[in-house]
C-alpha cells in the first residue's frame, strides 16, 4: 500500500523573521536569566530567572516548529506570547540592564507572535 504524504499542514509561510526573533527572545532570556545569577540577591531574582528559562525554552521550541514547519506551530504561538508577555512584565519590574534588555526582546517576540498566529485557539 503506498503511503501518501500529507502536507495539508504546511503553509508554505515564510517564518525567517519570526524565527529571528524568536531565536533573539531566548537568547536575550538566556542571557538575563545567566547575569540574575550573578546579582547580590539572588533570592530576590528567583521568579525572573523561572520566567527567563521557561521564555528561552519556549520560544527555542517554537523557532523550532517554524522551521519544520510543523502544524502545531501557529497554536504553538499562542504559548510563546503568553511566556513572553509574562517574562517582560517580570523583568520590566528590575533595573538591571539585562532584566532591560530581556523585557524589550520579550516585547518585540509577543507582539511578533500575536500578529503571526492571529485568531487561533487552543483547542
Amino acid at each position: 500500500m503506498e503511503h501518501q504524504q500529507s502536507s495539508h499542514h504546511h503553509s508554505g509561510h515564510q517564518h525567517a523573521g519570526l524565527i529571528q526573533i524568536l531565536l533573539d527572545c531566548a537568547k536575550a532570556c538566556e542571557e538575563c536569566a545567566a547575569a540574575c545569577l550573578d546579582e547580590k540577591d539572588v533570592t530576590h531574582m528567583a521568579h525572573c530567572i523561572e520566567l527567563d528559562r521557561d521564555c528561552a525554552d519556549i520560544c527555542f521550541l517554537g523557532a523550532k516548529l517554524l522551521m519544520r514547519d510543523s502544524e502545531v506551530s501557529h497554536k504553538f504561538l499562542v504559548i510563546c506570547e503568553e511566556a513572553c508577555r509574562l517574562c517582560a512584565q517580570e523583568c520590566s519590574m528590575h533595573d538591571h540592564e539585562h532584566c532591560k534588555r530581556c523585557a524589550e526582546a520579550c516585547r518585540r517576540c509577543e507582539q511578533a507572535c500575536h500578529e503571526h498566529h492571529g485568531a487561533q485557539q487552543m483547542n
